[in-house]
């Protein structure tokens, strides 16, 4: 049986050149780098017991013939059909030999990050990360309320209605407060979908355990996604969609495109469901960090040779809402050391929250390379006909509770009224919330 790991990192790659690999995996911090030699361990363990097994056949093959031979002119064959037994069990050995060595190396490559882009500005953290760009000025407001005081004075939100009905890390959305959730959520969808060329798509909310795997989700952030449908081995096999990451990219998983095909270019809007929401504390107050959130996401599946400049596409077209929304923001460039588990190179957009003091990442937009295609099987055939990986892309177009927090808090007035912004007012059906 011949064993083909999925892919993660390229194993061609790995071996052709390990060094440059292991250097890569250091710039991101941790200890990840050090399990290239097990890989490459297990990757020359299972491609000799491979190439054992086909000579033990192709030895089997021939001393078969001898069996019918002697057979036929009425000679002891058993000698010779022993030999044949002694080399099946040669062969199961190597098969299961080459099976062990395959799934541990798939266990390893699993467990292994993406390669940073060469590019990457290298740092250990969030603190080595640059601003490349900023838009708009800081609101001018004397004392800033928080999001969260104004929420709650107009009856937009209510902390404790949802804490009744679910526990802490919830929020019902009421009157006005609906309302404009579901207006920035229809503003974002036709943004995307009406300038920048997304087609829109409405996907299920639950996924499967290889969804999960195919972006990146697992097995690493197993613990705080929210899993059901567990196996014998108390493993999940369905998960409520952290991200519509999850369900769009999944879309072309085990597919081979047509290079005409490329790019896909697809927009959702769904619910987010994680189990972590932080500590407490005035970082968490209100809707900053939830288990349950609203997000628009751009998902994009292109050629390899133009992934890093649609990743300046996708990123402008991110920034392009917050931008129609008149709400002041910046972007910066993650560091090695602060990329996230799949990405080989990654943007932040935060946008400013006076009630807060501080910036709130309300979109990360990133470029996987063929990381998660590997995992996933999804392809391409190029102009040559030969099957290629594809580079994958998402970002989000955005998150919802962040952006809501920077419009009620951007865009307070001295009364405690919300003013809204002129691109929303079509959508919500009046200028202010009062």
């Amino acid at each position: 049986m011949f064993y083909s790991p999925p892919a993660m990192l390229d194993i061609r790659e790995i071996r052709e050149d390990a060094d440059a690999v292991r250097e890569r995996l250091k710039a991101r911090g941790g200890d990840h780098w050090t399990l290239i030699d097990e890989v490459l361990a297990c990757d020359e363990a299972r491609r000799k017991a491979e190439t054992e097994k086909q000579q033990l056949l192709s030895q089997r093959k021939q001393i078969s013939k001898q069996i019918g031979m002697l057979k036929s002119k009425g000679e002891d064959s058993s000698a010779v059909e022993a030999e044949v037994r002694g080399l099946k069990e040669k062969i199961e050995q190597l098969d299961a030999d080459s099976e062990a060595a395959g799934s541990r190396q798939t266990e390893l490559l699993l467990n292994i990050p993406n390669t940073p882009h060469e590019a990457c500005p290298v740092g250990a953290d969030e603190t080595a990360n640059p601003v490349v760009r900023e838009w708009g000025d800081k609101p001018d407001i004397a004392e800033p309320k928080d999001h969260l005081d104004l929420a709650e004075a107009l009856g937009l939100i209510s902390i404790d209605d949802a804490t009744r009905i679910a526990g802490s890390g919830f929020a019902v959305y009421r009157g006005s407060g609906a309302r404009l959730e579901r207006a920035l959520i229809s503003f974002l969808l036709d943004l995307q979908s009406g300038e920048h060329g997304y087609e829109e798509v409405n996907v299920p909310h639950v996924v499967l355990r290889e969804c999960m795997e195919g972006t990146g989700q697992l097995p690493k952030f197993e613990d705080d996604m929210y899993g059901t449908d567990a196996d014998e081995d108390g493993r999940n096999q369905m998960f409520l969609a952290p991200t519509a990451e999850v369900p769009v990219t999944n879309l072309y998983r085990d597919t081979l495109l047509a290079e005409a095909d490329l790019p896909k270019k697809l927009c959702a809007h769904t619910p987010c469901f994680r189990r972590e929401a932080g500590s407490a504390g005035r970082d968490n107050r209100g809707i900053i960090r939830m288990h349950q959130f609203d997000k628009v996401e751009l998902v994009q599946v292109v050629h390899p040779d133009t992934s890093f400049a649609v990743l300046e596409e996708l990123l402008g077209h991110a920034q392009a809402a917050l931008e129609k929304l008149g709400l002041h923001y910046r972007t910066i460039e993650l560091c090695t050391g602060d990329l996230g588990f799949g990405s080989a190179k990654t943007y932040d957009i935060e946008v400013w929250a006076p009630g807060q003091g501080k910036y709130l990442e309300v979109s990360s937009c990133s470029c996987f390379t063929d990381y998660q295609a590997r995992r996933m099987r999804l392809r391409f055939k190029d102009a040559e006909g030969k099957n290629r990986f594809c580079h994958t892309l998402n970002g989000s177009g955005t998150a919802l509770p962040r952006l809501y927090v920077a419009i009620l808090e951007q865009c307070q007035q001295p009364d405690g009224s919300i003013k809204l912004p002129a691109a929303l007012v079509p959508y919500f059906g009046a200028e202010e919330i009062r």
